[in-house]
């Protein structure tokens, strides 16, 4: 999971728990370094991220031979028009509103880690 409001980190990380194995960066630097060393089955992103945005983090994910397979969920309080389609149209896979539902995270992580036993975050 790529976060850095700190209050963010610890809500995912109490829906999360004890269900995935949760790997954390907080910022997008630390975040992209990550998920080329790790490859994880899966990135939560925040979009709103200081120094290296997340639109940016996901077009280098995306851009990268290696992990570009890994697919990259949006985690954005930018809930306005247009905002979405930034959004994908930058390369993610998927999107979740902020506050986060956890039914609705749950969902979508079902959705892209069906059948692993564990999935990883940054």
């Amino acid at each position: 999971m790529i976060e850095d409001n700190p209050d963010n980190m610890t809500t995912i990380k109490a829906v999360l728990q004890n269900r995935y194995s949760i790997l954390e960066a907080t910022n997008g630097k630390d975040g992209l370094k990550k998920t080329f060393e790790e490859s994880p089955d899966l990135v939560l992103l925040d979009i709103s991220l200081s120094g290296m945005n997340g639109i940016t983090v996901v077009k280098k994910i995306k851009a990268n031979k290696e992990a570009r397979h890994i697919p990259v969920i949006a985690l954005t309080a930018r809930a306005m028009k247009g905002d979405r389609k930034k959004v994908f149209e930058a390369g993610c896979d998927d999107y979740i509103t902020k506050p986060i539902n956890p039914e609705k995270i749950f969902e979508i992580l079902e959705k892209w880690v069906l059948g692993r036993k564990t999935c990883q975050k940054y």
